[in-house]
């Protein structure tokens, strides 16, 4: 029998790993503007804008409604509606169905937007705000649906509308069920200006596709927040396309109120009194 060399170790020998501990969160967020850290609590209490360079985080739908909406007023409807999987669609390397039950479990969200009814400055006012966390703010058939029955609600209780955007355009998982939702939300807003209740858009980092090209620009007043993209097609797809170089700052808010296709940048920090004022000129 070999004799076994002193520096040698059997399996039962090795000396166990010690257990990975979990990382604590940062307390810190790294701007990717500017490339400067900001302390969490600072960046919080200047609602998600950079101090130093003023970019404009993205932030989730319940930050955006504790930001515009009077403390404690706004009250959630249709919250248990939720997407299927109609068309059962499957890729190479997920089913649809799933991925939803993982986002909602990530998200704490049953779709990517929020209806309700909450105050601007003591106005009541109907409200649907998209979240980008929610597969990319998408419109699925549960989110046109979402958006038009807060717009039928208004209507019957004569309240202004205020919808919030933020996405990446159609669910593609959906197909023409998702397309749909641009004439079904298109058609209540129609309603809604019959009625002659007014209708406030604020478009956000990003708002494109199919969302651009229905409700988001259907405004009595079009409001975006500074350097939001905004368009149907993104810039690298149009560069693509046409083979040339897009201007600076295509497709960002100031490009676009520049040539007349939207109304007004607004800080965020502004955008509620500047709501407000607004809602009360209208009414």
């Amino acid at each position: 029998m070999e004799e076994k060399k002193w520096y040698e170790r059997t399996d039962k020998e090795r000396i166990p790993e010690e257990p990975k501990k979990e990382i604590e969160k940062t307390l810190w967020e790294k701007c990717p503007e500017c490339q400067k850290m900001i302390y969490e609590e600072e960046l919080v209490n200047n609602l998600y804008v950079c101090p130093y360079c003023d970019y404009h985080f993205r932030i989730s739908a319940w930050q955006r409604i504790n930001i515009l909406f009077d403390k404690n007023s706004f009250r959630e409807i249709d919250k248990n509606i939720e997407s299927s999987n109609p068309l059962e669609f499957q890729d190479l390397t997920s089913n649809y169905s799933d991925k939803l039950k993982e986002t909602m479990e990530k998200t704490k969200l049953k779709e990517a937007v929020i209806t309700g009814i909450g105050k601007i400055e003591g106005i009541k006012t109907a409200t649907g705000i998209l979240d980008f966390n929610f597969f990319g703010g998408s419109m699925a058939s549960v989110v046109g649906e979402k958006i038009t029955r807060m717009i039928e609600k208004a209507i019957k209780i004569k309240l202004p509308v205020v919808i919030v955007s933020a996405s990446g355009g159609a669910r593609m998982q959906e197909g023409i069920y998702s397309l749909m939702q641009m004439a079904k939300t298109s058609a209540a807003l129609g309603k809604l200006a019959q009625k002659k209740l007014p209708y406030i858009s604020v478009l956000t980092d990003p708002t494109t596709g199919g969302v651009t090209a229905s409700f988001a620009m259907l405004g009595d007043i079009i409001i975006a927040e500074p350097k939001s993209l905004i368009g149907f097609a993104g810039p690298r797809v149009i560069e693509q396309t046409i083979k040339q170089k897009l201007p600076q700052g295509f497709q960002r808010s100031e490009f676009l109120l520049e040539h007349g296709l939207i109304d007004i940048v607004v800080h965020r920090k502004n955008l509620k009194s500047i709501l407000a004022q607004l809602l009360k000129f209208m009414l």
